[in-house]
């Protein structure tokens, strides 16, 4: 079966073809740049961007995969979370080629993509695993029985760590998006210069907070002058901050669980010293941790037609000619597929 894969949760237009027989044929991914102007996502913006790109980039996808619209079985788009005209874009050019090429289309839950992404590597997990969703707009440990079969055991009670990061580095004078830049600037750090809390690591549970730990990076930085050396110190603390928490709650999940098997996925997943510091962890306990390649950590068009292609392979399909975006949607809400 081969699926066509169109990504528009957010500000990221990511457009995929994926054989199940033969893994990805070919990708593209549109970042949208003119959000950096306003140190955040604009919704309109980001809705006319994918308007204007997902067509080309689709016809280029289909170039570079060596096929044409005929050779498409099926079509998966993003139907949620997310913002809810970009997704209504995806949504709506997806229904509309599935009807004008004659073949079934499904709607995708975007953090099901990210939970699935390292499933297109070479070493890939096998049911059942933990998973550690984190990106801008979620943080959570889920149980992964099965495709479809997931039960939450903690997340964000407050801010996502993504957006954590993108707080701290507006703090820091460091722009948007925040993530690769705290990274960046924390290897020229010092250990030790400065030390931020571990939110709820001293309580037993697996939930997560980060606002506190932004809001303890503004109070340091009080009557400081921002040299340079100073914002890799502050970038330096706060990471290893993050990193320590998200550690922490895998490390309880998966004694908690038994599971000997950890997934990380979500745009925070590309940070080097997460991972470095997860698989330490996971190593004294046994555990394996799997991660997709750090361009399939972001939103992307791949992860959504991997999805939408096991989903359809086990009989889902959209019904009728109405399509929707559900800005909000719990992931254990999903339909299971039966193993």
């Amino acid at each position: 079966m081969i699926v066509l894969g169109l990504e528009t949760s957010c500000d990221d237009t990511g457009v995929a073809i994926y054989d199940t027989k033969h893994g990805l044929l070919g990708h593209k991914l549109y970042s949208q740049i003119v959000h950096a102007d306003y140190g955040g996502i604009v919704p309109e913006l980001a809705s006319r961007d994918h308007i204007r790109k997902l067509l080309p980039l689709i016809r280029s996808v289909l170039a570079e995969s060596g096929i044409t619209g005929a050779d498409i079985d099926g079509i998966a788009y993003t139907t949620g979370p997310g913002l809810a005209g970009a997704l209504l874009v995806g949504a709506a050019v997806g229904r509309a080629l599935a009807w004008t090429w004659g073949v079934p289309s499904i709607g995708v839950h975007h953090m099901e993509g990210h939970l699935l992404s390292p499933m297109l590597e070479d070493e890939a997990p096998e049911f059942p695993f933990l998973a550690l969703l984190v990106s801008g707009g979620h943080t959570m440990i889920a149980d992964v029985q099965g495709l479809g079969q997931y039960s939450i055991l903690g997340e964000s009670v407050d801010d996502a760590v993504g957006e954590a990061f993108d707080k701290t580095a507006k703090l820091l004078g460091l722009g948007y998006p925040g993530g690769p830049a705290i990274s960046q600037h924390a290897e020229a750090g010092r250990a030790d210069v400065y030390r931020f809390p571990r939110p709820m690591t001293d309580r037993p549970g697996l939930d997560f907070s980060f606002s506190g730990l932004k809001t303890a990076v503004a109070t340091e930085l009080e009557g400081l002058a921002l040299t340079d050396q100073v914002i890799a110190d502050i970038a330096r603390a706060f990471q290893e901050a993050a990193v320590d928490t998200l550690v922490i709650k895998c490390r309880r999940a998966l004694e908690q669980t038994g599971r000997t098997q950890l997934v990380v996925a979500g745009g925070v997943s590309a940070n080097r010293h997460l991972r470095d510091a997860m698989q330490a962890m996971a190593g004294k306990l046994g555990a394996q941790v799997y991660y997709p390649r750090p361009q399939f950590s972001t939103d992307n068009g791949a992860m959504i037609a991997l999805a939408g292609a096991l989903r359809m392979q086990a009989g889902q399909k959209d019904e009728g000619l109405a399509f929707y975006a559900h800005p909000r949607w719990a992931i254990d809400e999903l339909t299971p597929v039966a193993s």
